[in-house]
């Protein structure tokens, strides 16, 4: 299984018999190089979709029409992405959708979410959303933009996620100290990944307050278009 960081908080990932791209914000992403747009998307499966800002979800329409691929989001922003003629797969926090041998649940996030790309005016979008990913014997806990909550005891509970991809530069989500403190209260991961982060200057620009504040398990900070092996 290989997970390759596009900056910000999208990810490739390879895995089982499928190639998903989770929140692949490129086209102005100070983080992420033009050139490596063709690499990052090769041979993608699905694309999973969190919550509708644009730092998010504003290169989804454009990527799934040339691939030819769906798009995996909440209900509301799935008919929004297909009255523009995407496809989508819309389903709700608690559901679980299976791609090939890989199974998505989608889980709570507490953010915003709202679609300002369609119109001139923001347009809500529905419920923002982290995920679960299963395959090759991994549980993935992706957090989307969230806050620590209590939910994730439930989340981790029920899914017992082995790896976690938590947004953690503040600002707009919780920050390394929280990250931290969600990751030693209520999970028991073996690989934490922090995203959202290093992006603008009003993030975070180093994991280093996660990485030693963290009780168990170990960070692996990532670097854009470098594959991480799990």
């Amino acid at each position: 299984m290989k997970l390759i960081w596009l900056g910000h908080s999208g990810f490739r990932l390879e895995i089982a018999d499928q190639v998903l791209l989770i929140d692949p914000w490129m086209t102005g992403n100070p983080m992420f190089p033009a050139d490596q747009r063709a690499a990052a998307i090769e041979g993608a499966t699905a694309i999973l979709l969190s919550h509708g800002h644009g730092d998010h979800a504003g290169d989804a329409m454009n990527t799934a029409k040339e691939l030819g691929i769906p798009v995996l989001c909440i209900h509301e922003l799935s008919k929004l992405l297909g009255a523009a003629g995407t496809e989508v797969v819309g389903f709700g926090k608690g559901g679980t959708v299976s791609v090939g041998d890989v199974q998505v649940s989608m889980v709570q996030a507490v953010h915003s979410s709202s679609v300002d790309y369609l119109e001139e005016r923001p347009i809500y979008a529905g419920g923002e959303a982290g995920f679960i990913i299963r395959g090759e014997g991994h549980s993935i806990y992706f957090s989307g933009d969230t806050d620590v909550m209590m939910d994730m005891d439930i989340i981790a509970d029920r899914y017992r996620p082995d790896i976690g991809i938590l947004c953690a530069g503040g600002h707009f989500t919780m920050d390394m100290a929280g990250a931290a403190y969600a990751a030693n209260r209520f999970f028991d991961f073996d690989v934490v990944i922090p995203c959202h982060y290093r992006t603008f200057p009003l993030l975070a620009q180093s994991a280093e307050e996660l990485i030693s504040s963290l009780k168990k398990g170990r960070v692996i900070e990532p670097e854009v278009m470098v594959a991480i092996d799990l």
